[in-house]
């Protein structure tokens, strides 16, 4: 693929391959900063290129550095859980049992649909409000409060901690 023919196919997708990126985001300047690596790598990769299949190889990519991004995000929430300061003595046993929970919880929020995933990280990570998340995901706070409800009693299920 030559460089002009690059540039088409950057022209021509570039917004709609950003606004992927915005809705399983949530973030429109991490959108525009993924969208640049897309192309990017779509540019490593041109000799190989074939016109019929560029738009799904840049959707393919976009996907994968979506998924790499929450793959960090869940880094970033354990990193946080095993951050929180130590007031008291805590047990043997205590400890275990958080140990428990936390890899019970990382491991239902990685089971989670995608849509209740994203919702739930971005109130609980990133600390969104209901109307934020909407606004970002462009859909109405009625489905943010859907699918939160749904992801907490999905956790819940899967989790089933007694405290």
């Amino acid at each position: 693929m030559e460089l002009i023919e690059f540039k088409q196919v950057f022209d021509k997708h570039y917004d709609a391959v950003k606004n992927f990126l915005y809705y399983k985001l949530g973030d429109i300047d991490l959108a525009e900063d993924l969208v640049q690596e897309v192309f990017l790598k779509a540019w490593e990769k041109r000799d190989t290129i074939k016109m019929e299949t560029v738009q799904n190889l840049l959707y393919t990519i976009a996907n994968h550095l979506a998924i790499n991004h929450f793959k960090s995000a869940r880094t970033r929430f354990e990193f946080k859980l095993k951050d929180q300061p130590h007031t008291t003595r805590e047990s043997p046993e205590y400890l275990m049992e958080k140990d428990e929970f936390a890899s019970k919880l990382e491991e239902a929020i990685g089971g989670l649909p995608e849509k209740q995933r994203v919702v739930f990280l971005m109130n609980r990570i990133d600390e969104l409000t209901y109307n934020e998340i909407a606004e970002r995901l462009e859909i109405s706070v009625k489905a943010v409060e859907k699918r939160m409800h749904e992801a907490l009693e999905y956790l819940l299920k899967r989790i089933s901690f007694k405290l």
